[in-house]
């Protein structure tokens, strides 16, 4: 079975590393010095976490609406 998910990706400051989350999915998230390894690393670590779900909460993962940017004055 094929599922869907989306990434949210940052680019550390700090570190430099990108950053990859998977909002919804309770530790799903990894890092790599490149985008190439960061997209690697995200499918070995979704398979891994699907894995470690029941079905019933595979089946019931959040549906991606949208990413909103929004700007205040500080």
């Amino acid at each position: 079975m094929k599922s869907k998910l989306v990434a949210y990706i940052e680019k550390d400051v700090d570190s430099g590393l990108y950053v990859a989350v998977v909002p919804g999915v309770p530790g799903l998230h990894t890092q790599a010095e490149t985008l190439d390894e960061l997209q690697s690393n995200l499918k070995e670590v979704v398979e891994l976490c699907l894995q470690e779900m029941d079905p019933e909460e595979r089946n019931n993962l959040p549906e991606f609406v949208g990413i909103q940017q929004i700007e205040v004055a500080v």
